[in-house]
This record gives structure tokens, C-alpha cells and sequence, in this order.
């Protein structure tokens, strides 16, 4: 049964998206620490996880459209692969105030679910290697854990080496 998040009574975009579809997940709060260094490192650690199944979501542009690229936290969004996983040609990272203004979520809390405006995304294929992975649910301190198949269905993502470690 889906479980729904309780701060203030309201589920968040994401949760709400997440019930909608009927998907079984489990969110998972903790209290964020502003002075964190890695919002997706610390969600782990407070959450007692292995943190290659934490994976944070990024927005980036390629060849000029705004696309989504979900990683592990212990790695990094490999601007080149994230490009030819959508069929172009160059990729760089977006501006923040256009990321948040486009998926209706502040940095550090920006879910790949429940965004104001469906954007092409690309899960990184070693999400498929867990059972459940665990991505931000909408709001600092707010994570949704759920099977990653269910995660690509309902982003409509692509699933590709995107990730590099280092």
C-alpha cells in the first residue's frame, strides 16, 4: 500500500504523483542539516543506506531543451553520455533558477516525480541493479523509496550509463 507523507497533512507533488499512479513506495523523512555539504550524502547517512542506491536528480540542458538526469549520489552526471542518451549533441549544466522554476521544487529537494512540466529524463541504468532506490520526494529532508522500474515508467525515462565516479 502506498504510504503518504505527513508534514503539514499535505503529500508533496512527487508523493501525490506517486499515489495517483498507484505505486507502492515508502517515504522516508529525516531532519536536513543546512550546512550538509552533499544533500543526496547526507539523506543516506541519515537514512542508514548504502548510498549508491541514493540518487539525486540534476537538471542540465541539452542542445538547448531542459533534461533530467538522475544519478547515484556517489557519482557524477556525465554531461556527454546524459546527451547522447537523448540523441543530442551538447549538454551543460542548467541554471538553477531555471530548474527550480521548471520542476516547481528548490534545489536540494528537486524530485524526478510529480514535476510542473514533464522534462525528458534519463535514469542512470545502475538504478535497475537495486531492488529499491531511494530519490528526493519534493522537499529537503523528504525521500521516496520505490522499485526503479516503477521510477522509469512514470518519468517515461530512458535508462543509460549517464553516471561517472570521481
Amino acid at each position: 500500500m502506498a504510504k503518504k507523507a505527513k508534514r503539514g497533512g499535505q503529500g508533496t507533488p512527487a508523493t501525490v504523483a506517486l499515489e495517483a499512479a498507484g505505486v507502492v513506495f515508502t517515504v522516508h523523512a529525516y531532519e536536513h542539516d543546512p550546512a550538509a555539504d552533499s544533500y543526496g550524502e547526507e539523506a543516506a547517512q541519515a537514512m542508514g543506506v548504502s548510498p549508491e542506491r541514493v540518487f539525486k536528480t540534476l537538471l542540465a540542458e541539452v542542445d538547448g531543451t531542459l533534461t533530467v538526469g538522475v544519478v547515484p549520489v556517489v557519482a557524477r552526471l556525465d554531461l556527454k553520455a546524459l546527451a547522447a542518451a537523448v540523441g543530442g549533441k551538447h549538454a551543460a549544466m542548467a541554471d538553477p533558477v531555471a530548474a527550480e522554476r521548471s520542476t516547481g521544487y528548490v534545489l536540494g529537494g528537486i524530485s524526478p516525480l510529480g514535476q510542473r512540466k514533464r522534462l525528458r529524463t534519463v535514469v542512470d541504468a545502475t538504478a535497475l541493479g537495486h531492488p529499491t532506490v531511494f530519490v528526493s520526494a519534493g522537499r529537503r529532508g523528504l525521500e521516496v523509496e520505490l522499485d526503479p522500474q516503477e521510477l522509469v515508467a512514470l518519468t517515461a525515462a530512458t535508462a543509460a550509463a549517464i553516471s561517472r565516479r570521481g
